[in-house]
């Protein structure tokens, strides 16, 4: 179930039932606490952090929390998520089994690892010039 008419995170969740809600409170409640400078919008038309540039996003279907860190994100954490179908850059959680919230922990704070090392590289090649 895509929703594409939120402007908002809250808007977004409110969306759906009050048994996604909850999950959906609890992935967003996860990578605020990993990376509370982040900054939350709506991109794509689903939920999404930034931090130095797109961190991840999220969203709810009817069978899967679809999880988005980035195909890195997807490599780093290959054999954590061996048992989720994956594509490029997204992981699908089915519902109807527990949500595995402390690797979503691990795969954002990879993510802010790796948008920080990409910004300091950027500093570094305008102060070399």
């Amino acid at each position: 179930m895509e929703t594409n008419n939120a402007t908002t995170i809250d808007e977004f969740i409110l969306q759906f039932s009050p048994e996604v809600q909850l999950i959906l409170e609890k992935v967003r409640r996860v990578i605020k606490e990993t990376v509370p400078e982040a900054e939350e919008k709506i991109a794509y038309g689903i939920p999404t952090f930034t931090f130095h540039g797109n961190l991840v996003h999220f969203s709810a279907y009817k069978n899967h929390i679809g999880f988005y860190p980035a195909p890195s994100g997807i490599e780093k954490f290959k054999d954590a998520l061996a048992k989720y179908q994956k594509g490029k850059g997204t992981i699908q959680f089915p519902i109807n089994e527990p949500i595995p919230y402390e690797l979503i922990r691990e795969v954002t704070a990879y993510r802010v690892e790796e948008n920080l090392r990409k910004a300091q590289e950027k500093i570094n090649k305008k102060a070399a010039k």
